[in-house]
């Protein structure tokens, strides 16, 4: 039970964390915005842009459990019985090994932005690590949240997904 609430309030602190970056997505803009009326240079281009990398990765997971990602299931409705167990351990497996690929290739990314000193180009030349780093975290706390997945289905619970999915989408029209 403490996992399951360790796990919960990680996918759930990490959608909170997306959901600050896009305020900061707003609050640069309005910035940008005020201070062109008082002559000043502001650019939100390229924060915005960070800030949008971050709250996609971040809200990775959150949305994942909560069934906001697009599924098309049409193999696991046909299928029945241990055959929809499978097909539905299989998707969720492939999904966990290539997010775990992704987290790891982000992780070096990071790891190399830092190392070698990248800068992004723009008026704020922010080291490139610091908006990669929330990728790379974003893309981890998925991997986790797959792996939670792929435990408890192979547990014979239903998935988080489906148990939480919204009622409009229950008669299976989601495809």
């Amino acid at each position: 039970m403490a996992v399951r609430r360790l796990l919960d309030g990680l996918y759930l602190g990490s959608g909170y964390l997306s959901a600050l970056f896009l305020v900061a997505i707003s609050l640069t803009i309005v910035a940008q915005i005020i201070g062109r009326f008082f002559g000043v240079a502001i650019d939100s281009t390229e924060s915005a842009g960070f800030s949008l990398a971050a709250s996609t990765f971040l809200g990775l997971a959150y949305t994942f459990r909560h069934d906001g990602h697009i599924r098309v299931t049409l193999l696991i409705r046909l299928a029945s019985g241990p055959l929809a167990k499978v097909t539905e351990l299989w998707g969720v497996g492939f999904c966990a090994a290539a997010m775990g690929y992704l987290t790891y290739w982000s992780f070096d990314l990071v790891y190399f932005s830092y190392v070698f000193g990248d800068i992004s180009p723009g008026l704020l030349a922010i080291p490139f690590w610091i908006p990669r780093s929330a990728m790379a975290v974003g893309a981890l706390i998925l991997t986790i949240a797959l792996i939670d997945e792929l435990i408890g289905i192979l547990r014979g619970q239903t998935p988080s997904y489906v148990a939480n999915s919204s009622a409009l989408f229950k008669d299976g029209g989601d495809d």
